[in-house]
């Protein structure tokens, strides 16, 4: 009897503290980015305005490819910035000049949607590019026509959850942010709208 009132005491009610926290980003899109993208491109339909989808980031390991400990310390660097634990990526063929073996583990990557997606994308611009070194803006020339957005960063110690005492190597990684957009014109409006320091 006691092993069944158990049972029903451990599911989290729908729509518990976790289901109502909303990230400062996703408030701000829905209180004042969104209409402002509306009014800015004439969309009729609200379904039309460009919103995030997922942020993929990407963290490789350099030649230190064998060393198994490498690819651990690239995930912990990668789960620590993310807050999800990633995917280690493995070599698809065999490059004898890299000395790169078919299925070595070359780095890791991870994908972030909904909550994490916001609280990842306000840390990248209000905290993590400010630390870059001699930062003048991120480049408007990064979209590939899709309305998707590619930046790279040299250093994962710009993220503050990164100890520069602890960490084994300087690891740079490549961050993807994927919209709904169309066009550039409108994926830029979009990324300008949560304040992303563009180079002016």
């Amino acid at each position: 009897m006691a092993k069944t009132n158990a049972m029903k005491k451990d599911p989290a009610p729908p729509g518990g503290a976790q289901g109502k926290y909303i990230p400062r980003l996703q408030a701000l899109y829905d209180k004042e980015v969104r209409a402002s993208l509306q009014k800015q491109f004439n969309y009729k339909n609200p379904m039309q305005v460009p919103k995030l989808d997922k942020i993929v980031i990407n963290m490789g390991v350099g030649e230190n490819t064998a060393d198994s400990k490498t690819i651990q310390a690239a995930v912990a660097d990668m789960t620590a910035i993310a807050g999800q634990k990633p995917l280690v990526t493995k070599a698809k063929k065999a490059i004898a000049t890299f000395k790169l073996r078919e299925n070595l583990p070359i780095g890791c990557k991870v994908t972030l949607r909904k909550q994490k997606m916001y609280e990842f994308l306000d840390r990248l611009i209000n905290t993590a590019l400010p630390r870059v070194r001699d930062f003048r803006g991120v480049p408007h020339r990064s979209f590939d026509g899709r309305g998707n957005y590619a930046l790279g960063l040299k250093e994962q110690i710009v993220f503050p959850e990164i100890n520069y005492d602890k960490i084994d190597q300087v690891r740079g990684m490549d961050i993807i942010i994927v919209t709904t957009a169309n066009t550039d014109a409108e994926a830029k409006a979009l990324l300008a709208g949560f304040n992303m320091p563009f180079i002016k």
